[in-house]
């Protein structure tokens, strides 16, 4: 008799702590998505250079306004602790947890074999948490997808860009160059 999923355990935040800790999941490039241990796709040489080169701009355009972290963990709920290839937060130190979703401006996920996931799974959870916005790079297309309005279903607006600029809602004084973004 094979298991049903449905009844699948659901892993919360502090037993994923308690993992990591245990040194269970440090050979795995994992994240906690809903409950789920999720695999982490490896990044491609174009996914790590446009993501690094996105950092760099943006903070260079931030300044000490915001605090842009790479590759970090953000705490969500207690069943999700995903981790965003750019995180834009409050520029503040982190030292005794993640950042929270009242923390966060937006977060930019760069997707290729990952981009169902960041489009369907991904979103969901942001919105759910409230995250103001959520933008993925999708690098097969090249083409920034900005998701806003979020609601307990999910976000409400989603507007497509291949040029142009746009200002994150946090900062509508900061104009970013979606090329830039795009293509480094």
């Amino acid at each position: 008799m094979t298991p049903s999923i449905l009844n699948a355990t659901k892993w919360t935040v502090d037993d994923y702590h308690r993992m990591i800790e245990a040194g269970i999941l440090s050979d795995r490039q994992v994240e906690l998505l809903n409950g789920v241990i999720v695999d982490m796709s490896p990044e491609g040489i174009d996914h790590a250079d446009l993501s690094d080169e996105a950092a760099q701009y943006l903070r260079g355009l931030l300044g000490n306004r915001a605090k842009v972290r790479e590759a970090k963990p953000i705490t969500l709920t207690n069943r999700s602790e995903p981790e965003p290839d750019l995180c834009i937060c409050q520029n503040i130190r982190y030292s005794s947890h993640h950042p929270y979703p009242e923390d966060i401006f937006w977060v930019i996920e760069y997707s290729d074999s990952s981009l169902k996931k960041d489009l369907e799974v991904k979103s969901t959870i942001y919105a759910v948490a409230d995250i103001p916005e959520y933008w993925v790079v999708n690098l097969k297309t090249r083409e920034l997808i900005v998701f806003r309005d979020p609601q307990p279903e999910g976000y409400t607006t989603q507007m497509t860009y291949t040029s142009e600029t746009i200002s994150p809602l946090a900062f509508p004084d900061v104009a970013i160059a979606v090329n830039r973004l795009l293509n480094g």
